[in-house]
């Protein structure tokens, strides 16, 4: 039975589609700009590619964290200031945080049984915030944030870290629950451990891994 729980948190324990389109509207609405669905699906694709880079070792992520915004500002002609809108974004984003539901009742069933942790990318004040605002931190006994460790998942720099970070770690006893092939499945593979795939949207056509589409498949995946 497993007892060292590995968890991303954006789209595994938060819904982060709904933080992100919240967050971009909300600072676009500051700049005067009004709600628009190509800006939000555009800023998507251009942040979820940069996101992939990062993970790649191909951008710095203080460089995302503007160019994103600068290649939507240029794309749409906006006359907007990319590093103004970013601090904004950051600011909004920290208080855009939705839970899926069942989330607290998933972590409470994990910690009865073992140790939980988070292994995220995200921002530290913005992971930081969201923790406390879902009210996660009574069951976690770890958070491993790259942006504090100074290595982003997947690289071997930051698994290594969370694994010697974690009293007693064996990697038969751990299991890493993510929404990510990219991040997630690779980081759980350079850790040696199982991986469970959270698709709350479905998951992907081919993929034969263990998956689960709700906490209530995933927790006896978990616990296996």
């Amino acid at each position: 039975m497993k007892n060292i729980f590995l968890l991303d948190m954006d789209d595994t324990l938060l819904d982060f589609p709904k933080a992100e389109r919240a967050a971009l509207f909300t600072t676009l609405a500051a700049f005067g700009i009004g709600q628009d669905e190509r800006l939000l699906a555009r800023y998507h694709a251009i942040n979820d590619a940069l996101w992939k880079a990062l993970e790649r070792g191909e951008i710095a992520r203080e460089a995302l964290k503007v160019k994103r915004f600068s290649v939507l500002i240029d794309e749409f002609s906006l006359p907007l200031d990319p590093a103004a809108v970013s601090r904004a974004y950051f600011s909004n984003m920290e208080e855009c945080c939705f839970p899926y539901g069942g989330a607290q009742a998933f972590l409470r069933a994990l910690k009865e049984t073992g140790r939980v942790y988070i292994c995220t990318n995200g921002g530290k004040k913005i992971q930081r915030r969201h923790i406390e605002l879902a009210g996660f931190a009574p069951y976690l006994d770890g958070v491993f944030i790259s942006e504090e460790i100074g290595a982003d998942k997947p690289s071997a720099q930051f698994a290594r870290y969370c694994t010697a970070h974690i009293a007693g770690f064996r990697a038969e006893n751990a299991v890493y629950l993510g929404d990510s092939l990219t991040s997630d499945k690779k980081c759980a593979e350079v850790m040696g451990v199982d991986f469970v795939l959270f698709a709350p949207r479905g998951v992907p056509a081919g993929y034969r891994g263990a998956a689960a589409t709700d906490f209530g498949e995933a927790l006896p995946l978990m616990l296996s």
